[in-house]
């Protein structure tokens, strides 16, 4: 039986996913970064599907934090399914990280196929 985000993950292979499996892909992928690596050290955009805190160490808590990893949702679930590496990630300019531990290049991918 399949799941809502195995649905989506063949539509998105298809080419046809649309804002609510972009959305679903995202957030399903960003929970499961937090479960993988829990903490409040780095903050992980996914605009405009989510923004979650991962990573043990110093925990933010107001203005804009001292470490940020951003990219599309296109990229993120590339990343997050290794169909992407780290590295090819950053190539492309989409991928922006600043601050300590914004390497995620140990706890990537999520989810292997």
């Amino acid at each position: 039986m399949s799941t809502p985000f195995d649905e989506a993950l063949v539509r998105y292979d298809a080419g046809t996913a649309e804002r609510p499996e972009l959305k679903l892909l995202t957030k399903e992928l960003l929970k499961r970064l937090v479960a993988k690596a829990p903490g409040h050290a780095v903050e992980v955009r996914v605009p405009p599907y989510g923004a979650v805190q991962c990573i043990e160490g110093p925990r933010h808590t107001r203005g804009t934090p001292g470490a940020v990893v951003e990219l599309p949702p296109e990229l993120w679930i590339d990343l997050a399914l290794g169909r992407t590496t780290w590295a090819e990630a950053r190539s492309t300019g989409k991928l922006r990280a600043s601050g300590e531990r914004t390497d995620l290049s140990e706890l990537l991918p999520l989810v292997t196929n």
